[in-house]
């Protein structure tokens, strides 16, 4: 046969048993779910800003950059919703590369998913601890949200999987907004559908089992832009575009319509920079047009203590990127300061 098992890993509620989540820490998500599901709902006017390195490569760095975030939300929290991205799993085009720390807790070692599912836990656990902020993630593999699902207060469905029938069906099953990004040809009806899917109730295999799901209301959309038929990046983030975007939710009967823009990857053309003029464009269209205030509920930054991204070698600069490039702490800090003036 052409596979072999490694390792026989434990099931979700003994991972959970070996590694609870305290009640302080369930108060806090407890709150922040409520707060975040009032924002996706209309219920409060505050802006979301996700923010966090590409991939969370080492607790130590991500732990202190979390950190971090929690002092200036201190200080923007009467206007802002911070989440920290904290992506455990990296998506790799051709299979090639870094695939986050769920596969390798050690960047520089061999694959150990058994080490990666604790370490990711352990990481999401002490963030939260840390910080009093919970955090994103990615649902790249819908079987393993299980070992987080207690932790997280938002997923995101990146555009390479937002077509697969699995991911559909297992957003309709969660309890917390999960982001539908646009695929990478940029089709605006491929990533709608994705997100009626997810609002409605499925009956499907998960996990081994027979279950049916009670869809989620908080499904929205990701504009991460897209790629033409030669590969060439093409954004949307513009005024058209959004307008395009609320044009096509009003055609279709879908609850609580919401859109986050994902101010890096085919929007920016990976010019990490960039990020910053496209924040400002898109509070611009919003503070323009009160009907894109209401749709557009926040943004996605890729940050981290560093800027740039570096290969992955013995002489790596601690919280730099190891994947995508990312804007450095002192620009973020700036960045987030003036979203919170501007919303």
């Amino acid at each position: 046969m052409g596979m072999k098992i490694n390792a026989e890993l434990p099931l979700p509620a003994e991972l959970k048993a070996e590694y609870p989540l305290s009640e302080e820490i369930l108060r806090i998500k407890e709150k922040r779910d409520r707060e975040i599901r009032d924002i996706f709902t209309g219920k409060s006017d505050k802006f979301i800003v996700i923010v966090g390195p590409c991939s969370a490569d080492n607790e130590e760095s991500v732990c202190e950059y979390v950190s971090r975030l929690a002092a200036v939300n201190d200080r923007v929290s009467d206007r802002l919703m911070l989440i920290p991205r904290i992506y455990t799993n990296k998506p790799r085009t051709t299979g090639e590369g870094y695939k986050g720390m769920l596969h390798q807790p050690e960047p520089d070692r061999e694959p150990n998913l058994l080490e990666g599912i604790i370490a990711i836990r352990r990481l999401h656990t002490r963030a939260i601890r840390e910080s009093g902020l919970t955090a994103a993630d990615e649902m790249l593999y819908p079987e393993n949200r299980s070992y987080l699902d207690d932790i997280l207060s938002y997923e995101a469905v990146g555009a390479r999987s937002v077509e697969n029938q699995q991911h559909r069906l297992t957003a309709s099953s969660m309890d917390i907004p999960v982001g539908m990004k646009n695929p990478t040809s940029g089709d605006f009806s491929v990533m709608l559908n994705s997100v009626k899917a997810a609002q409605s109730s499925h009956r499907f295999i998960y996990r081994g089992m027979d279950v049916t799901t009670d869809g989620n209301d908080l499904a929205h959309v990701i504009l991460r832009g897209g790629v033409d038929k030669y590969g060439k990046c093409i954004p949307n983030y513009h005024y058209e575009d959004l307008i395009r975007l609320l044009d096509m939710y009003r055609n279709r009967d879908l609850k609580n319509p919401a859109a986050i823009v994902d101010a890096n990857h085919s929007n920016s053309d990976k010019q990490f920079k960039e990020q910053i003029r496209i924040v400002s464009e898109v509070l611009h269209s919003r503070n323009y047009n009160t009907e894109l205030k209401g749709l557009i509920k926040g943004v996605m930054i890729e940050s981290y203590l560093e800027e740039g991204c570096q290969r992955i070698d013995e002489n790596r600069v601690y919280g730099k990127s190891i994947t995508d490039p990312c804007l450095g702490w002192e620009d973020t800090e700036r960045l987030i300061y003036k979203i919170a003036e501007e919303c």
